[in-house]
């Protein structure tokens, strides 16, 4: 998997002709156990870097910010009921949706994962 990255930890991967998108390993180990999860509407349309879902954990509410441009097509239904998905499996099970790209290179001017790695650990 090849996920790039917002600074604000949120990830993309293309997968075909869509781009899913989640929270980073690293911010899903910092939220705490996340027990409930507000996903964007299939079919809303999401701007790179604003606020698209919010996350509740035992410690705070946190706001997720779209990563991409783009159309939900699809939204993971499984973390409503299991939103402990999210600090499992970030980047498996945990992902929110699965957004249709408004441009021709959504991940473009995204994070590479080694430059995200540089980032979180200086």
């Amino acid at each position: 998997m090849s996920e790039s990255y917002l600074p604000t930890h949120e990830w993309a991967r293309q997968d075909g002709a869509l781009v899913v998108i989640g929270l980073s390993p690293f911010a899903a180990g910092e939220v705490g156990e996340v027990i409930h999860i507000e996903l964007p509407k299939v079919g809303a349309t999401l701007t790179r870097g604003t606020v698209c879902a919010e996350i509740e954990s035992v410690k705070s509410v946190n706001d997720y910010y779209s990563p991409v441009d783009g159309v939900v097509a699809e939204v993971n239904e499984a973390l409503r009921g299991a939103p402990e998905q999210l600090n499992a499996d970030p980047l498996g099970k945990g992902w929110f949706a699965k957004v249709k790209p408004l441009g021709a290179t959504p991940l473009a001017g995204l994070l590479s994962g080694p430059d995200y790695q540089k980032k979180i650990t200086k």
